[in-house]
């Protein structure tokens, strides 16, 4: 398995710092924000280029959809992922903006929340996100891409079935131990068992569970949470023997979406599993 960091935890003001602060980290590998890459082209359309140049390589791509909010669990259930009808033409045109990018930047995997999927079969909610899914997914595979739905928002049980109902050999999952915490969707080692055979990538995240129902947990730095990484990495390799992939296949992809200090909460986490021999 191999180290890199997401882009936006780092919170770089363009391609440049971000070449930066990944040397200063030694980590030579990023999965990259896209959104920036379309929407803000003059700061960040180069940044491929710029980072390959570096000698950076860019495991993978992420797609963050329009119009979420995440005020509240109840709120981030309503607009996340491709659920909203009102953001679903917006989050169309983003996908097909975003799989051009990443096509004619040669990313072969894009990662993205695909929202809360109903556990239920019969809710008429989840049909129509499955089709959106499938349109989605279909939009990145005709280009070559592959996708990945990041894990949290639902159990992996409804994961692994949504991913059945899909039909989509290309589609699979970025696995995110600390969601499953945060939104209080299970045992983040449970669900690596459950999901094997369709993870992608891993996010190296950590998380504290709320001790009232309804409310969000908390994230914290990698190594300080609730998430058991030596029994996590070993059911991740597992998963790939499983899935018959080389282990070297899966990459953990450090992700810290709080707190003030992230260039030293990256170094924490890289140094984390450098000790557990990932």
């Amino acid at each position: 398995m191999r180290t890199a960091v997401c882009s936006w935890s780092l919170r770089p003001s363009g391609p440049e710092e971000l070449v930066s602060l990944l040397r200063a980290l030694e980590v030579m590998r990023a999965q990259l924000a896209l959104v920036p890459c379309v929407d803000d082209p003059q700061r960040w359309g180069n940044a491929c280029a710029t980072l390959r140049d570096a000698g950076i390589a860019i495991v993978s791509g992420m797609l963050a959809t329009v119009g979420e909010d995440y005020a509240t669990l109840e709120s981030i259930a309503r607009t996340g992922g491709v659920r909203s009808d009102r953001w679903w033409n917006a989050n169309l045109d983003r996908a097909i903006r975003v799989a051009d990018f990443a096509a004619a930047h040669r990313i072969a995997l894009v990662t993205f929340h695909a929202g809360f999927i109903p556990h239920e079969r019969g809710d008429p909610a989840r049909a129509v996100m499955i089709d959106r899914l499938r349109t989605v997914i279909d939009i990145f595979a005709q280009r070559g891409i592959d996708v990945a739905f990041e894990t949290g928002q639902e159990g992996a049980g409804t994961l692994s079935q949504a991913l059945a109902d899909l039909g989509r050999p290309r589609a699979g999952v970025n696995f995110d131990p600390a969601n499953m915490i945060l939104y209080g969707m299970g045992d983040p080692v449970d669900a690596v068992r459950t999901l094997a055979a369709r993870i992608r990538q891993v996010h190296v995240k950590d998380a504290v569970a709320t001790g009232i129902p309804g409310t969000w947990g908390r994230e914290v730095r990698a190594g300080d949470g609730q998430v058991r990484w030596p029994e996590l990495l070993a059911a991740v390799r597992t998963a790939n023997v499983a899935a018959g992939r080389d282990r070297e296949d899966i990459d953990l992809v450090i992700e810290r979406e709080a707190g003030a200090a992230r260039a030293g909460d990256v170094a924490h986490a890289r140094d984390l599993l450098a000790s557990l021999g990932a």
